[in-house]
Protein backbone atom coordinates (compact mmCIF):
# COMPACT_ATOMS: atom_id res chain seq x y z
CA UNK A 1 0.00 0.00 0.00
CA UNK A 2 1.36 3.41 -0.99
CA UNK A 3 0.58 6.84 0.44
CA UNK A 4 0.20 10.01 -1.59
CA UNK A 5 -1.67 13.28 -2.13
CA UNK A 6 -4.58 13.75 -4.53
CA UNK A 7 -3.46 16.46 -6.97
CA UNK A 8 -6.34 16.27 -9.46
CA UNK A 9 -9.97 15.21 -9.33
CA UNK A 10 -11.90 14.41 -12.51
CA UNK A 11 -15.01 12.93 -10.96
CA UNK A 12 -14.34 9.25 -11.55
CA UNK A 13 -10.53 9.27 -11.67
CA UNK A 14 -8.04 10.89 -9.34
CA UNK A 15 -4.37 11.65 -9.88
CA UNK A 16 -2.29 10.77 -6.82
CA UNK A 17 1.30 11.96 -6.31
CA UNK A 18 3.65 10.03 -4.07
CA UNK A 19 7.07 11.54 -3.42
CA UNK A 20 9.08 12.05 -6.60
CA UNK A 21 7.15 9.36 -8.51
CA UNK A 22 4.98 10.25 -11.48
CA UNK A 23 1.31 10.77 -10.63
CA UNK A 24 -0.85 7.64 -10.69
CA UNK A 25 -4.42 7.56 -11.98
CA UNK A 26 -6.62 6.01 -9.32
CA UNK A 27 -10.24 5.04 -8.86
CA UNK A 28 -11.95 4.88 -5.48
CA UNK A 29 -13.62 2.07 -3.61
CA UNK A 30 -17.40 2.22 -3.84
CA UNK A 31 -17.80 2.45 -0.07
CA UNK A 32 -16.48 6.02 -0.08
CA UNK A 33 -19.59 7.01 -1.99
CA UNK A 34 -21.68 6.07 1.07
CA UNK A 35 -20.02 8.70 3.25
CA UNK A 36 -22.34 10.31 5.82
CA UNK A 37 -21.79 13.62 4.02
CA UNK A 38 -23.58 13.21 0.70
CA UNK A 39 -20.86 14.63 -1.48
CA UNK A 40 -20.44 14.87 -5.22
CA UNK A 41 -16.75 14.15 -4.65
CA UNK A 42 -15.94 11.97 -1.62
CA UNK A 43 -12.22 12.36 -2.38
CA UNK A 44 -10.92 15.90 -2.85
CA UNK A 45 -7.76 17.55 -4.12
CA UNK A 46 -5.38 17.85 -1.18
CA UNK A 47 -6.54 14.62 0.46
CA UNK A 48 -3.81 12.33 1.75
CA UNK A 49 -4.73 8.79 0.76
CA UNK A 50 -3.50 5.20 0.83
CA UNK A 51 -3.77 3.35 -2.47
CA UNK A 52 -2.93 -0.01 -4.01
CA UNK A 53 -1.06 -0.07 -7.32
CA UNK A 54 -1.54 -2.51 -10.20
CA UNK A 55 1.71 -2.93 -12.12
CA UNK A 56 -0.06 -4.40 -15.15
CA UNK A 57 -2.52 -1.55 -15.71
CA UNK A 58 -0.36 1.19 -14.22
CA UNK A 59 -3.37 2.44 -12.24
CA UNK A 60 -4.37 2.34 -8.60
CA UNK A 61 -7.31 2.07 -6.23
CA UNK A 62 -7.72 4.49 -3.33
CA UNK A 63 -8.29 2.30 -0.29
CA UNK A 64 -8.30 4.83 2.53
CA UNK A 65 -8.61 8.58 3.05
CA UNK A 66 -6.33 9.71 5.87
CA UNK A 67 -7.63 12.14 8.46
CA UNK A 68 -8.14 15.62 7.09
CA UNK A 69 -6.56 18.59 8.84
CA UNK A 70 -9.38 20.69 7.39
CA UNK A 71 -11.48 21.08 4.28
CA UNK A 72 -13.70 23.65 2.65
CA UNK A 73 -17.09 22.63 1.36
CA UNK A 74 -20.04 24.24 -0.36
CA UNK A 75 -23.55 23.04 -1.05
CA UNK A 76 -23.90 21.89 -4.65
CA UNK A 77 -26.18 24.54 -6.16
CA UNK A 78 -28.00 22.09 -8.42
CA UNK A 79 -28.36 19.34 -5.80
CA UNK A 80 -29.30 21.02 -2.56
CA UNK A 81 -28.84 17.87 -0.46
CA UNK A 82 -25.38 17.23 -1.77
CA UNK A 83 -22.10 18.98 -1.15
CA UNK A 84 -18.92 19.65 -3.06
CA UNK A 85 -15.63 19.57 -1.19
CA UNK A 86 -13.48 22.17 -2.92
CA UNK A 87 -10.20 21.08 -1.32
CA UNK A 88 -8.72 19.48 1.79
CA UNK A 89 -5.69 20.13 3.99
CA UNK A 90 -5.19 23.74 2.91
CA UNK A 91 -3.41 26.62 4.63
CA UNK A 92 -5.57 29.39 3.19
CA UNK A 93 -8.50 30.10 0.87
CA UNK A 94 -8.34 32.95 -1.64
CA UNK A 95 -11.37 34.38 -3.40
CA UNK A 96 -10.60 36.13 -6.69
CA UNK A 97 -13.35 38.69 -7.29
CA UNK A 98 -14.13 41.47 -9.74
CA UNK A 99 -16.27 44.58 -9.34
CA UNK A 100 -17.15 44.23 -13.03
CA UNK A 101 -16.20 41.98 -15.97
CA UNK A 102 -17.95 39.93 -14.46
CA UNK A 103 -19.69 41.21 -11.31
CA UNK A 104 -18.95 39.43 -8.03
CA UNK A 105 -21.83 40.25 -5.70
CA UNK A 106 -21.32 41.08 -2.00
CA UNK A 107 -23.54 38.15 -0.95
CA UNK A 108 -21.34 35.73 -2.92
CA UNK A 109 -18.24 37.13 -1.21
CA UNK A 110 -19.91 36.93 2.18
CA UNK A 111 -21.08 33.35 1.67
CA UNK A 112 -17.49 32.40 0.87
CA UNK A 113 -16.11 34.23 3.90
CA UNK A 114 -18.75 32.78 6.24
CA UNK A 115 -17.71 29.30 5.07
CA UNK A 116 -14.01 29.93 5.66
CA UNK A 117 -14.86 31.32 9.10
CA UNK A 118 -16.94 28.21 9.88
CA UNK A 119 -14.09 25.89 8.91
CA UNK A 120 -11.45 28.11 10.55
CA UNK A 121 -9.48 28.64 7.35
CA UNK A 122 -7.61 31.95 6.86
CA UNK A 123 -8.91 33.80 3.82
CA UNK A 124 -7.88 36.62 1.50
CA UNK A 125 -9.81 38.60 -1.10
CA UNK A 126 -8.08 39.50 -4.36
CA UNK A 127 -9.90 42.04 -6.51
CA UNK A 128 -8.68 41.51 -10.06
CA UNK A 129 -8.86 43.44 -13.37
CA UNK A 130 -8.53 46.83 -11.69
CA UNK A 131 -7.11 48.30 -14.91
CA UNK A 132 -10.51 47.88 -16.57
CA UNK A 133 -12.51 49.97 -14.11
CA UNK A 134 -13.86 53.44 -14.85
CA UNK A 135 -14.09 56.02 -12.06
CA UNK A 136 -17.47 54.71 -10.88
CA UNK A 137 -16.10 51.19 -10.47
CA UNK A 138 -12.90 52.49 -8.87
CA UNK A 139 -14.98 54.26 -6.24
CA UNK A 140 -17.05 51.12 -5.75
CA UNK A 141 -13.87 49.07 -5.35
CA UNK A 142 -12.42 51.47 -2.77
CA UNK A 143 -15.63 51.31 -0.74
CA UNK A 144 -15.74 47.51 -0.92
CA UNK A 145 -12.11 47.14 0.10
CA UNK A 146 -12.74 49.44 3.07
CA UNK A 147 -15.63 47.24 4.26
CA UNK A 148 -13.51 44.09 4.39
CA UNK A 149 -10.30 45.65 5.66
CA UNK A 150 -12.21 47.30 8.51
CA UNK A 151 -13.34 43.90 9.79
CA UNK A 152 -9.86 42.40 9.52
CA UNK A 153 -9.69 40.63 6.17
CA UNK A 154 -6.58 40.68 4.03
CA UNK A 155 -7.39 42.36 0.69
CA UNK A 156 -5.19 42.67 -2.42
CA UNK A 157 -5.79 44.23 -5.82
CA UNK A 158 -4.29 43.03 -9.10
CA UNK A 159 -4.12 44.22 -12.68
CA UNK A 160 -2.83 42.56 -15.84
CA UNK A 161 -0.89 45.74 -16.60
CA UNK A 162 1.18 45.99 -13.44
CA UNK A 163 3.81 43.40 -12.54
CA UNK A 164 4.34 44.95 -9.11
CA UNK A 165 0.90 43.66 -8.10
CA UNK A 166 2.31 40.13 -8.35
CA UNK A 167 4.90 40.65 -5.62
CA UNK A 168 2.23 40.71 -2.92
CA UNK A 169 0.46 37.70 -4.47
CA UNK A 170 3.69 35.67 -4.58
CA UNK A 171 4.41 36.56 -0.98
CA UNK A 172 0.88 35.48 -0.04
CA UNK A 173 1.27 32.10 -1.78
CA UNK A 174 4.86 31.31 -0.81
CA UNK A 175 5.32 28.04 1.11
CA UNK A 176 1.57 27.53 1.62
CA UNK A 177 -1.14 25.29 0.18
CA UNK A 178 -3.63 27.80 -1.21
CA UNK A 179 -7.09 27.30 -2.68
CA UNK A 180 -8.16 29.77 -5.38
CA UNK A 181 -11.89 30.16 -6.01
CA UNK A 182 -14.18 32.59 -7.82
CA UNK A 183 -16.62 33.02 -10.67
CA UNK A 184 -15.65 31.99 -14.19
CA UNK A 185 -14.06 34.94 -15.93
CA UNK A 186 -12.56 36.70 -12.90
CA UNK A 187 -9.07 35.77 -14.12
CA UNK A 188 -7.94 33.00 -11.75
CA UNK A 189 -6.02 31.07 -14.40
CA UNK A 190 -4.51 34.24 -15.87
CA UNK A 191 -3.38 35.30 -12.41
CA UNK A 192 -1.81 31.89 -11.76
CA UNK A 193 -0.02 32.01 -15.14
CA UNK A 194 1.46 35.39 -14.28
CA UNK A 195 2.63 34.17 -10.88
CA UNK A 196 3.94 30.87 -12.31
CA UNK A 197 4.30 31.19 -16.13
CA UNK A 198 5.55 27.61 -16.56
CA UNK A 199 2.08 26.27 -15.73
CA UNK A 200 0.59 27.84 -18.87
CA UNK A 201 -3.02 27.21 -17.78
CA UNK A 202 -5.76 27.60 -20.38
CA UNK A 203 -7.56 30.94 -20.36
CA UNK A 204 -10.48 32.46 -22.27
CA UNK A 205 -12.08 35.88 -22.70
CA UNK A 206 -15.38 36.59 -21.00
CA UNK A 207 -18.57 36.95 -23.03
CA UNK A 208 -18.97 40.51 -24.31
CA UNK A 209 -22.73 40.07 -24.43
CA UNK A 210 -23.30 38.82 -20.90
CA UNK A 211 -20.07 39.90 -19.12
CA UNK A 212 -19.78 36.36 -17.75
CA UNK A 213 -16.91 33.94 -17.89
CA UNK A 214 -16.34 30.72 -19.76
CA UNK A 215 -15.15 27.65 -17.88
CA UNK A 216 -11.47 27.05 -18.66
CA UNK A 217 -10.60 25.05 -15.54
CA UNK A 218 -12.67 21.86 -15.79
CA UNK A 219 -11.46 20.04 -12.69
CA UNK A 220 -9.77 21.06 -9.46
CA UNK A 221 -6.02 20.59 -9.65
CA UNK A 222 -3.04 21.22 -7.37
CA UNK A 223 0.05 22.83 -8.92
CA UNK A 224 3.51 23.18 -7.34
CA UNK A 225 5.00 26.68 -7.21
CA UNK A 226 8.67 27.18 -8.06
CA UNK A 227 9.08 29.65 -5.17
CA UNK A 228 7.56 27.24 -2.65
CA UNK A 229 4.04 26.06 -1.90
CA UNK A 230 1.12 24.73 -3.91
CA UNK A 231 -1.87 26.36 -5.51
CA UNK A 232 -5.21 24.62 -6.05
CA UNK A 233 -7.05 25.98 -9.06
CA UNK A 234 -10.79 25.26 -9.02
CA UNK A 235 -13.46 25.45 -11.73
CA UNK A 236 -15.38 28.72 -11.77
CA UNK A 237 -18.40 28.54 -9.48
CA UNK A 238 -21.66 30.41 -10.05
CA UNK A 239 -22.90 30.20 -6.50
CA UNK A 240 -21.68 29.40 -3.02
CA UNK A 241 -24.25 27.58 -0.95
CA UNK A 242 -23.46 27.23 2.75
CA UNK A 243 -23.51 23.72 4.20
CA UNK A 244 -24.08 22.53 7.75
CA UNK A 245 -24.38 26.01 9.26
CA UNK A 246 -27.43 26.42 11.48
CA UNK A 247 -29.31 29.72 11.47
CA UNK A 248 -28.67 30.11 15.19
CA UNK A 249 -24.91 30.10 14.65
CA UNK A 250 -24.74 32.06 11.38
CA UNK A 251 -23.91 35.32 13.18
CA UNK A 252 -20.78 33.64 14.60
CA UNK A 253 -19.29 33.66 11.10
CA UNK A 254 -19.84 37.36 10.43
CA UNK A 255 -17.05 38.90 12.50
CA UNK A 256 -18.57 42.31 13.12
CA UNK A 257 -22.06 40.94 13.80
CA UNK A 258 -20.63 38.45 16.28
CA UNK A 259 -18.82 41.33 18.01
CA UNK A 260 -22.09 43.22 18.65
CA UNK A 261 -24.27 40.19 19.47
CA UNK A 262 -23.52 40.15 23.25
CA UNK A 263 -24.93 43.68 23.48
CA UNK A 264 -28.37 42.63 22.22
CA UNK A 265 -31.25 42.64 24.70
CA UNK A 266 -32.08 38.99 23.99
CA UNK A 267 -29.41 36.28 24.12
CA UNK A 268 -31.01 34.44 21.17
CA UNK A 269 -31.49 37.57 19.05
CA UNK A 270 -31.70 36.81 15.32
CA UNK A 271 -30.90 40.46 14.45
CA UNK A 272 -33.93 40.62 12.20
CA UNK A 273 -36.92 41.94 14.16
CA UNK A 274 -36.18 41.92 17.90
CA UNK A 275 -36.24 45.17 19.93
CA UNK A 276 -32.99 46.21 21.55
CA UNK A 277 -30.88 44.64 18.84
CA UNK A 278 -27.34 46.04 19.02
CA UNK A 279 -26.54 44.74 15.53
CA UNK A 280 -29.38 46.66 13.85
CA UNK A 281 -28.41 49.78 15.82
CA UNK A 282 -24.82 49.40 14.61
CA UNK A 283 -26.04 49.12 11.01
CA UNK A 284 -28.08 52.31 11.41
CA UNK A 285 -25.03 54.12 12.81
CA UNK A 286 -22.82 52.89 9.98
CA UNK A 287 -20.68 50.78 12.33
CA UNK A 288 -21.65 47.64 10.41
CA UNK A 289 -21.75 47.86 6.61
CA UNK A 290 -25.27 47.53 5.25
CA UNK A 291 -23.99 45.21 2.51
CA UNK A 292 -22.71 42.76 5.11
CA UNK A 293 -25.94 42.92 7.11
CA UNK A 294 -27.99 42.41 3.94
CA UNK A 295 -25.89 39.32 3.14
CA UNK A 296 -26.52 37.99 6.64
CA UNK A 297 -30.28 38.48 6.27
CA UNK A 298 -30.27 36.93 2.79
CA UNK A 299 -28.50 33.81 4.05
CA UNK A 300 -30.59 33.59 7.24
CA UNK A 301 -33.85 33.73 5.28
CA UNK A 302 -32.60 31.33 2.59
CA UNK A 303 -33.15 33.90 -0.11
CA UNK A 304 -31.80 33.30 -3.60
CA UNK A 305 -32.12 29.54 -3.71
CA UNK A 306 -29.54 29.23 -6.49
CA UNK A 307 -26.95 30.83 -4.17
CA UNK A 308 -25.90 33.37 -6.79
Amino acid sequence: MKEGIVIKSTGSWYKVKSGDDDPVSCKIKGRFRLDEMKSTNPVAVGDRVKYSFDQNSGTGVIEEILERRNYIVRRASNLSRQTQILAANIDQAILVATINYPVTTPVFIDRFLATTEAYDIPSTLIFNKTDRYDQYHKDQLAETISVYKDIGYNVLTTSAKYDEDLLAVRELLKDKVSLLAGHSGVGKSTLINRVEPSLNLKTAKISDAHKTGKHTTTFAEMHPLSFGGYIIDTPGIRGFGLFNIEKEELSHFFREIFKYTPRCRYYNCTHLHEPGCAVKEAVEKGEIASSRYNSYVSIFLNRDEKYR
